[in-house]
């Protein structure tokens, strides 16, 4: 079981930064990623991050700005997102998947487990 938290309002310029506690075991075994979906538009994709963490992948709309980390003792990852604009205004939803590699951590169609959103909105 997936729970995101640490959405909110944001200007743009802010940051804010999204966690996501997984429950059971062999966190370490799944890569982890995020994606969004803005109102009327179709789920994208954010961030990803393989299970040891030395694997990350960004969508080229957040790269330099958004930061994917884990912590496998904990059983958490997270998104820090700075230089917020007003773009980036979405419900944000963090997933999981033993079964995704290199090629596929950029779709969502691959990862097996979803947790509620949260959502992000960034005032111009």
């Amino acid at each position: 079981q997936l729970q995101a938290s640490g959405g909110g309002l944001v200007q743009a310029g802010g940051s804010l930064r999204l966690s996501c506690a997984a429950s059971g075991r062999s966190f370490s075994r799944y890569t982890m990623g995020w994606f969004r979906q803005a109102p009327g538009k179709e789920r994208e994709f954010v961030a990803a991050i393989k299970g040891n963490g030395g694997g990350t992948a960004y969508a080229d709309s957040v790269k330099g700005r958004f930061t994917i980390s884990r912590d496998n003792g904990k059983g958490t990852v997270f998104l820090q997102m700075n230089s917020l604009k007003p773009e980036d205004t979405a419900v944000y939803y963090c997933a999981a998947s033993q079964r995704v590699i290199v090629s596929t951590m950029r779709s969502g169609n691959h990862y097996d487990y979803w947790g509620k959103g949260t959502l992000v909105t960034v005032s111009s």
